[in-house]
């Protein structure tokens, strides 16, 4: 059996109960946030397709003819998944939807990594840093990007999310030097200062126009207890990871694991592994993150962008239901918001999409509001006949129309 799950990565749909909690609490946290519903309205996009697995159906989203029209031929199911873990980025997200559930968030730095770290990765480098503070990864490379040609020194910065980057311009440290410092860093940031992702930010070019080289990023994660991923390969079933989607859970559980460029390179890669999956009878899980919706529109604000992406992924996707085979299983989630339209930068605090589809369904099914993202994990091993006994409700009776 094949099951292959799509994550596009930061479409939420609508604030969770406790999004006050999240972000600046004088903006009344992310209260309101609606990432789906806000995008289309702020550059209405025809998805026809989705509107056919109903998403329009999903509580909260707005219909409309020129964005989710309604539709004749529906078939698929719909729901949406609340998030336990006290948090709302990738790493919380995706370790959620395999099972593990946190008791404590991530630590962040909004003031910049301490003295003592930073020692410690200077020491590492042999070279000092710049920046060491929140930024954008644009505007970093705007504001650090010349300094960094004249002194080679490595644009350290954080974000909102648990996470310590490193942007280094190819022509002064290699991708192998960086990638280096990058685990060198990993090591440094365990127990008290435990961040969720390390990441290598290489980038190219001159100033002002300095480009991320996203297909070079690399993601060191803490590594995961076992998630049903592990158990799925102590079952003996192929797990193939595409995109970021291996270093979330730091290559732990994969029998495959294959990086992208873009959304579009993941969305061709991951239709080429699901129809080579049919020509080899592969028994096991597809597991993709199409990150350009998070990273190129939601943390740019850019509404047009992230609609365009939208678009593009709902073209694809009727020849993402023809690659499902009889017998298994197409699942649409996502790991947390990014209203482009919303204050900041950040995540917004989200419900999770959740959207599925076999052969043979006819019309629709209500998969109702999931209380954990764990019910992926739990669908997982049920539908592929791992063992698992972890947090999470499986729904694939529900899937079998």
């Amino acid at each position: 059996m094949l099951l292959t799950i799509l994550v596009l990565d930061s479409v939420g749909v609508g604030a969770l109960p406790d999004a006050a909690r999240f972000g600046d609490p004088q903006q009344g946290g992310d209260v309101g946030a609606f990432t789906l519903n806000h995008t289309l309205k702020a550059a209405p996009v025809l998805l026809p397709n989705l509107a056919r697995l109903g998403i329009g159906s999903i509580p909260g989203v707005e219909r409309g003819p020129a964005t989710i029209p309604e539709v004749g031929d529906a078939c698929g199911a719909f729901g949406r998944m609340q998030e336990v873990s006290p948090g709302k980025d990738s790493s919380t997200g995706h370790w959620e939807f395999m099972g593990i559930q946190l008791e404590n968030a991530f630590q962040v730095y909004p003031q910049g990594f301490p003295p003592e770290v930073m020692a410690r990765f200077d020491a590492a480098t042999g070279r000092g840093h710049l920046c060491n503070l929140p930024y954008s990864g644009t505007e970093v490379l705007s504001d650090y990007g010349e300094e960094h040609l004249r002194t080679g020194q490595p644009i350290v910065y954080t974000s909102a999310d648990s996470v310590f980057q490193v942007a280094a311009h190819v022509d002064v440290v290699p991708l192998d030097t960086l990638y280096t410092w990058c685990e060198a860093a990993r090591e440094i940031l365990q127990g008290e200062h435990a961040v969720a992702r390390v990441i290598a930010r290489p980038f190219t070019g001159a100033a002002p126009d300095f480009e991320r080289l996203n297909d070079q990023r690399r993601d060191y994660s803490l590594v995961p207890p076992h998630t049903v991923l592990d158990a799925l390969k102590a079952a003996g079933k192929a797990v193939v990871g595409i995109g970021k989607i291996p270093d979330l859970y730091a290559g732990k559980g994969f029998t495959e694991m294959h990086h992208t460029d873009d959304n579009a390179d993941g969305i061709r890669q991951t239709l080429e592994r699901m129809h080579r999956a049919q020509a080899e009878g592969l028994d096991g899980l597809i597991f993709t993150n199409l990150v350009d919706f998070d990273s190129k529109y939601g943390h740019r604000r850019d509404p047009q962008g992230y609609s365009a992406a939208l678009k593009a992924f709902d073209a694809a996707l009727p020849e993402f239901l023809a690659a499902v085979p009889e017998g298994g299983a197409l699942l649409i989630i996502s790991d947390h918001g990014n209203d482009p339209t919303w204050y900041g930068s950040d995540h917004t605090r989200e419900h999770g999409l959740l959207l599925g589809y076999r052969p043979g369904m006819a019309g629709l099914t209500d998969l109702g509001t999931r209380q954990t993202f764990a019910d992926i994990g739990a669908t997982a091993a049920d539908a592929l006949g791992a063992e698992w006994s972890g947090p999470g409700q499986s729904f694939w009776a529900q899937l079998r129309g």
